[in-house]
């Protein structure tokens, strides 16, 4: 089965990280919280394996404190919720997400669109 590296090792450096600060990030310990085997963790932080479903891959990301969309992209997974999303409006979210990558916004330009969109919606 092949693996992804990248998102193993980033697996790997977060539990391993916390780990110093608490036991629960044990790899057993940690496997069991995600709902996966021990073994198959393993293998996913060592690159042999695939990543987990994207559910398992968010629960990861609640337990080690880091952003769920970054594992999912590392993981070359999409959160089902915004396949949902995408899939509503098909037409209009690839537009949109088209025209944004054209005009070359930065991750500061599409945060400030976010939070103009926030505001007026409040």
């Amino acid at each position: 089965m092949a693996g992804n590296k990248r998102f193993g090792d980033r697996i790997r450096l977060l539990r391993e990280a916390r780990k110093k600060e608490d036991p629960a990030f044990s790899l057993r310990k940690f496997a069991q919280a995600v709902g996966i085997s021990p073994t198959f963790l393993s293998k996913i932080e060592k690159g042999e394996f695939t990543p987990p479903a994207p559910e398992r891959i968010k629960k990861m990301a609640e337990l080690l404190g880091v952003d769920a969309d970054e594992l999912l992209a590392l993981a070359n997974k999409m959160d089902p919720d915004l396949s949902d999303i995408i899939k509503d409006q098909p037409k209009a979210m690839a537009d949109f997400l088209r025209t944004a990558r054209d005009a070359g916004l930065t991750v500061e330009d599409l945060r400030a669109i976010t939070e103009k969109i926030r505001r007026q919606k409040d």
